[in-house]
């Protein structure tokens, strides 16, 4: 039985700061991974309802950008105290919806969301613009105007979070958005808007909901945005670009990853252990930035493999709600599906498991999408299984012998998001960080993703920077201003 909460039995679409049904009254259920469970109906958003949320979102930009930077400071607090007053309600949703353990949403997703929009304010509040003589009577005046209405789409893996890191900045910006969840977790979503419907203005923040090779293909195709962005695979990446570019927009795209997790032999022992764990058990593997290619010094690596197996036989996989839990449910039984076939194919490249390789069927466990924690040896970087984003908690472990090599290990992928280095050597740390080709690396942890450091990657992992005030610039355009302060004219006509 799952815990009892305040979801509504049904949600509508929120536009126009009002909740209303599909227009053609078309409805998609929420189930728990945990469990099987449905936990409430949806509304599926039509074209129409694409067009009203536009719409309104338009409407409500007449007003909206010209706010003031203290009085949209002081909305994006408020949406945080909110969010703060109300952080049991949303891990738990959160946690039903998606299956990641409370643990995490609790006090990462839901705590991290509401920093998000707190240093957004921040950020508004400290931006100046810029005034430059260029010369004894031209004087330049350099203002950044938002862009408008903006298309926004989030994954299933992290719902609340990348509401956040989507909605603080376009709201500190000054733009409005049409927002989409996921089909499979947009109940945080909607209880968020829920929660704040009263905070902002009418039509300034819209959900609509539903399938995204139906209603996300609506916000795509329609004419009426001044930018998308999206996070989720690389695949459905290039056809937001492909869309964004065909209308002369600008997108933001952060996409899949590969990432490598390399580990040298003066690496802190303990702390390596936790962050090979933390690299790919976190949220059951499904992160874009999971370090799931571990690289391994051939000094420590029999060491390191041995250890490594027993720590992870060791996690409790349980439901999600459980304070004890470690890990919890895949988000539903295709990917948990898919995630086993990758495993079967590298078995049949010549990887061998090394631990897990198998769902959990014991028991309650049985009814949900639960796998086990699950490590792969004998992998070449040549391999699908070390080239091919998982999106669950397998990892592959290969080993490698200088610096140089894991160097060029790393960087053999279409990917660059994530990746970090463990060792006591600060120079070896920024040599391989600056030689990796990735946007993020991390020395000595992992998964660390707080606001005011930029999130993004490189290559096939995507355009463009999140958590950082630099989206700031993407959600709004440059506006220069020159002024003549001179009172001769320029003498090239009579």
């Amino acid at each position: 039985m799952i815990p009892e909460t305040k979801l509504n039995s049904q949600y509508g679409l929120f536009i126009d700061g009002a909740w209303r049904p599909s227009a053609d009254g078309k409805t998609f259920d929420s189930f728990c991974p945990a469990t099987g469970d449905k936990l409430a109906s949806c509304a599926e958003a039509t074209s129409q309802d694409v067009d009203a949320a536009v719409d309104a979102a338009w409407k409500a930009f007449a007003t909206w950008k010209k706010t003031t930077v203290k009085e949209r400071a002081t909305l994006l607090n408020k949406i945080a105290d909110i969010i703060d007053a109300h952080t049991d309600e949303l891990a738990l949703i959160e946690t039903l919806d998606n299956g990641k353990p409370i643990r995490e949403t609790k006090n990462i997703d839901v705590p991290l969301s509401a920093a998000h929009f707190r240093y957004f304010a921040g950020c508004i509040l400290a931006e100046e613009g810029t005034a430059t003589m260029l010369d004894n009577t031209t004087m330049s005046i350099i203002l950044r105007e938002p862009i408008g209405v903006v298309g926004q789409i989030v994954p299933w893996n992290f719902p609340f979070l990348m509401a956040a890191w989507k909605l603080a900045p376009v709201l500190a910006a000054g733009c409005c958005t049409v927002f989409k969840p996921s089909n499979h977790t947009s109940l945080s979503v909607l209880e968020l808007a829920r929660l704040i419907a009263d905070v902002l203005p009418k039509g300034v923040f819209n959900v609509v909901t539903g399938r995204g090779s139906r209603s996300g293909q609506y916000i795509l195709e329609h004419p009426g945005f001044s930018k998308l962005a999206f996070t989720g695979s690389t695949e459905v990446g290039r056809s937001v670009g492909l869309a964004a570019a065909k209308r002369l927009i600008p997108s933001t795209l952060e996409l899949g990853g590969k990432s490598a997790n390399i580990f040298f032999p003066d690496c802190q022992w303990d702390l390596a252990m936790d962050g090979l764990q933390l690299g790919i058990l976190f949220n059951q593997g499904q992160v874009c930035c999971a370090g799931s290619r571990v690289f391994v010094h051939e000094d420590i690596y029999d060491k390191f493999v041995a250890e490594a197996v027993e720590r992870f036989n060791r996690v409790k996989v349980g439901l999600p709600w459980d304070a004890k839990t470690q890990m919890g449910a895949q988000i539903y039984e295709s990917h948990l599906k898919a995630i086993l076939l990758c495993i079967e194919q590298a078995k049949g490249e010549g990887a061998t498991v090394l631990c897990g390789g198998e769902r959990v069927t014991e028991g309650e466990l049985g009814k949900g999408c639960f796998m086990r924690p699950t490590l792969l040896g004998n992998v070449t970087n040549k391999m699908r299984v070390a080239q091919d984003e998982i999106f669950g908690p397998v990892a592959v472990i290969i080993k490698f012998k200088t610096e140089e090599e894991v160097i060029k290990m790393a960087n053999d992928s279409v990917f660059g998001l994530g990746g970090a280095v463990w060792t006591r050597d600060v120079n070896r740390a920024i040599r391989v960080s600056r030689a990796v080709e990735t946007g993020r690396m991390w020395v000595n942890c992992y998964n660390s993703i707080p606001a005011g450091a930029p999130f993004g990657g490189y290559k096939e992992s995507g355009i463009g920077r999140e958590t950082h005030k630099i989206m700031l610039e993407h959600y709004t355009q440059q506006k220069n201003i020159m002024i003549n302060l001179g009172e001769n004219p320029t003498g090239f006509y009579p």
